[in-house]
């Protein structure tokens, strides 16, 4: 069913992974989509996807730089005429112990985790306030708002962060249409998900990937498809009575006890 026909959406950090495969979702959901990505690869993906018939723009940006993005946002207005959606997915982790993390590395999860989404959504609600209709999806993580690890001080607190910055836009929009909300994805098969494998065990990272599958209850990583087909649904206006709330995709990996989880 096409839920999203012929609206205009954005997803950052569209290049691949999540990105990739929540424009691909919005296209076949009848969505005008604009791929957004720091990366030339965006260019790329958005050809695959003209190819397959969808109506899409690629464009480069930084999302961390508010100047950048707002070329790109008056670049995609300019070619649909209006914006519906926003996906703010763009998003980098680096797991690195906490007494090893440089400002530089730190710095980095704020400019991108945060800064990124703040400039992104800043850029956008303009447009959805005039025409009083909008729909913004964050896309945090269960790392942050709900668990945390070895490593992720960074990032659980950017993504925590995202999940305080989603209460407070969907409070202060709601009277100009606009419904906020947030997507926490667990371990999804990407290329994030391999690198965070591989910062843990750089000797032997599938074994890191098949610790995780075997720990979820559903014993398998997300697809990049569930990400995008929950995305969707918060998107679209089947979700018009939903703001200011988190859906977890984790396959179940929050709900065991830790002392469940190792057989006490």
């Amino acid at each position: 069913m096409k839920t999203l026909e012929n609206k205009v959406a954005v997803v950052t950090g569209a290049a691949m992974g999540n990105g990739y495969g929540i424009a691909e979702v919005f296209c076949k959901k009848g969505a005008n989509v604009i791929l957004l990505d720091i990366a030339e690869s965006v260019f790329t993906a958005a050809t695959d996807l003209k190819k397959k018939g969808y109506n899409v723009l690629g464009l480069q940006a930084n999302v961390a730089e508010a100047t950048s993005v707002k070329v790109a946002i008056e670049t995609a207005v300019a070619k649909f005429g209006r914006l519906d959606i926003l996906v703010n997915n763009a998003g980098i982790i680096r797991v690195v112990p906490f007494l090893e993390m440089t400002e530089e590395v730190r710095d980095l999860h704020w400019q991108v985790n945060i800064n990124g989404v703040w400039n992104c959504t800043q850029a956008v609600l303009p447009y959805m306030v005039q025409q009083k209709y909008g729909k913004i999806v964050n896309i945090s993580s269960v790392t942050g708002p709900m668990v945390a690890d070895h490593g992720e001080t960074a990032y659980a607190t950017t993504k925590a962060a995202i999940w305080g910055f989603t209460k407070a836009l969907a409070i202060e929009f709601a009277e100009y249409g606009v419904n906020v909300n947030a997507v926490c994805p667990g371990y999804v098969d990407t290329p994030m998900a391999a690198q965070i494998a591989k910062d843990s065990n750089p000797t032997n990272p599938d074994a890191v990937s098949k610790a995780i599958a075997a720990a979820t209850p559903l014993k398998r990583l997300a697809t990049i498809e569930e990400i995008g087909n929950v995305t969707a649904f918060l998107a679209s206006d089947e979700a018009s009575y939903i703001t200011g709330t988190q859906i977890v995709i984790d396959g179940g990996s929050t709900l065991p006890e830790t002392f469940g989880a190792v057989g006490i």
